[in-house]
């Protein structure tokens, strides 16, 4: 059973950073992996993605001050968050698929983390 455990969430200044990380396990063959974020009444928005071989993809809007990574064994991805403005304030998810990247739409991801918060406060 694959679970997915984030952490790094927490309240930062504009133009502030944040790591987030998700532990993996329970799943070692091919995979896409995903952070999506969510504020209240909104729908969940994927914002980047890499695959197994580390390509990347990301949402314009977080393009040049986020970087999706993760480990050598794949048992973690990261999301580093820089130049963070008052509208990244959201509760980020980290997700995966099995097989290749095929987007950044919810319902493409079979695994969900439990959710960070991150606060970015004006």
């Amino acid at each position: 059973q694959v679970q997915l455990v984030e952490s790094g969430g927490g309240s930062v200044q504009v133009g502030g950073s944040l790591r987030l990380s998700c532990a993996v396990s329970g799943y070692s063959g091919s995979r896409c992996r995903a952070w999506f974020r969510q504020v209240p009444g909104k729908e969940r928005e994927g914002i980047a993605t890499i695959d197994s071989d580390g390509n990347t993809k990301y949402k314009d809007s977080v393009k040049g001050r986020f970087t999706i990574s993760q480990d050598n064994a794949k048992t973690t991805q990261y999301l580093q968050m820089n130049s963070l403005k008052p509208e990244d304030t959201a509760m980020y998810f980290c997700a995966e698929a099995r097989g290749r990247c095929r987007g950044m739409l919810e319902y493409l991801y079979d695994y969900w983390g439990q959710g960070t918060q991150v606060t970015v406060a004006s």
